[in-house]
């Protein structure tokens, strides 16, 4: 049986097609116990903030199954190879994602073709000031205003059904929406080009 990462794009679609689910309240409690597995295994002084985001993180809003995790590591490649293994040893799968300046580290579970059903995690990792922590402004922006997280609802639902096998092209084809709306979000916060922190969002330590 192939692992994920020797799968192609399209045994990756049909396997695991894009759908989108009603909220679910489990989100947050799973959110929170892979919180305290990461936690443990890195240690306070390399996984120096956890936080939930993506579309699970947003009460009432229908997502994909898969809980979006944003960890704050400490900068430069030091530590990262033990950091890498005690990720694959919780059963993660590692990747690095190379949208980003610079690129950052992802970290994926679930995605078994012997068990397509199973509960997928995604964790991204970054220092502080990486664009990354811009997706922060997303969430909260959403938790804030139920109308545009509607509009982000129905647009999901469209596009689920434009790319049911085509993960990429749902992602890219939210791409605008998603700017569109953290632009306003950090026009609303005051923010600068790299936050650290949305000024509304608690950070989990």
């Amino acid at each position: 049986m192939k692992k994920l990462i020797d799968l192609t794009k399209e045994e990756i679609g049909q396997l695991f097609p894009v759908e989108i689910t009603p909220y679910d309240a489990l989100w947050a409690v799973l959110f929170a116990a892979e919180r305290r597995r990461i936690l443990a295994a890195l240690g306070p002084d390399v996984a120096l903030r956890i936080e939930h985001f993506g579309s699970t993180s947003v009460p009432g809003l229908p997502a994909k199954d898969t809980i979006d995790i944003l960890v704050e590591i400490p900068p430069g490649p030091e530590g990262q190879e033990q950091l890498i293994a005690r990720m694959q040893g919780l059963g993660y799968d590692f990747m690095w994602q190379t949208d980003g300046a610079p690129p950052y580290l992802v970290f994926v579970k679930g995605y078994d073709p012997a068990a397509p059903k199973a509960q997928t995690y995604h964790v991204h990792m970054g220092p502080q000031g990486h664009a990354l922590w811009d997706r922060l402004y997303f969430r909260d922006h959403l938790r804030q205003h139920p109308a545009v997280a509607e509009q982000y609802a129905q647009l999901k639902y469209a596009l689920a059904e434009e790319h049911r096998h085509e993960r990429v092209a749902y992602r890219v084809a939210k791409t605008d929406f998603v700017a569109r709306v953290t632009a306003e979000a950090k026009a609303h916060f005051g923010a600068p080009a790299r936050p650290d922190l949305p000024a509304s969002a608690g950070a989990e330590k």
